[in-house]
């Protein structure tokens, strides 16, 4: 909702974090495991002997026997990984917590006036194309943005062809009930009631480009606030950032990579325009993926589309 200062405001809906539990540990989500050490719920996890719960990559392995999430006891490995289709936690295991337990949740969090919103930011997961982040030119070429969030098939996917990019507009296609085309219609109309100082800046974030040998670029993980750090200062207003033919990118230097094992060479690459790989891109979303939502389609977007064809030249 808008506040009286013209600012959007938002009310957190949801009471706890879910996620997946296997690959989960204090290196990779110190946060999250600080969340759940109390009143959790825990599903298809492996149960210890000393009635605790362990998974794939928790950081350390079990000891004794294990109760998998089959049911089965069976003896510990040295290492806290399985062999693929031995897993004594279910790959897609998971764990719910209450969200006061988690230590970083800003202060206001229960403040029925809500906080306000500076930012959103859409991401999807893609080898290649899209930059490690950028940032929309104005509101509707961010919800264009959002309109196209898409991650690339990987062979876990019977339904479509490996490399093909399967399309999930604002990550909300399991819960939306009603037609997409609606739902970008009604953020194209979110825009026109505040002014363009005022509205919250949309970002696109990808943290899972790789390079020629399959190896991703940038860390993820803990390393991704240096982008968000960027994304701060884009916030606050600072000249951190240069237009380009897809939109405002962080300036050589601007995202602090002192003390990671990336390169300039690197982060030249994973923040540069690949037009040939957005021509494609444009191409997959006129034929494939705008078509879906017939007469439902904002001309906004179509536009944002066209206007994004022509900057590429």
């Amino acid at each position: 909702k808008f506040g009286k200062d013209g600012r959007l405001y938002a009310i957190n809906p949801e009471a706890g974090f879910f996620g997946v539990a296997p690959g989960t540990s204090d290196q990779s989500n110190k946060n999250a495991m600080e969340s759940i050490k109390e009143n959790t719920i825990f599903t298809n996890c492996a149960l210890t002997e000393d009635g605790d719960i362990w998974w794939e990559q928790i950081g350390h392995p079990a000891k004794g026997k294990l109760v998998d999430w089959k049911g089965n006891t069976r003896d510990a490995l040295p290492t806290d990984k399985s062999p693929k289709g031995e897993e004594f936690a279910h790959p897609n295991a998971r764990f719910t917590a209450p969200a006061k337990q988690c230590p970083a949740i800003a202060d206001e969090w229960e403040d029925p006036k809500g906080v306000p919103i500076s930012a959103f930011l859409f991401g999807g997961r893609r080898p290649s194309t899209i930059p490690l982040v950028h940032q929309s030119r104005d509101w509707n070429h961010g919800v264009f943005l959002g309109s196209i969030v898409g991650s690339e098939i990987t062979a876990a996917a019977l339904d479509l062809k490996v490399g093909s990019i399967r399309r999930d507009p604002f990550a909300m296609l399991p819960f939306c009930g009603y037609n997409m085309g609606d739902y970008f219609q009604h953020w194209i109309n979110i825009g026109k009631k505040s002014t363009a100082d005022k509205l919250p800046k949309i970002f696109y974030v990808n943290w899972f480009r790789k390079d020629l040998n399959g190896n991703f670029i940038w860390p993820g993980y803990g390393e991704n606030s240096r982008v968000l750090a960027w994304i701060f200062d884009r916030c606050d207003g600072k000249d951190n950032a240069v237009e380009t033919a897809i939109g405002w990118m962080p300036k050589e230097g601007a995202i602090n990579t002192g003390g990671l094992n990336v390169s300039k060479e690197q982060m030249k690459e994973i923040l540069s325009v690949d037009a040939e790989g957005w021509k494609k891109e444009i191409a997959d979303i006129r034929e494939n993926h705008y078509p879906k939502f017939g007469n439902r389609l904002p001309k906004e977007l179509t536009e944002a589309l066209n206007t994004l064809e022509k900057r590429l030249g």
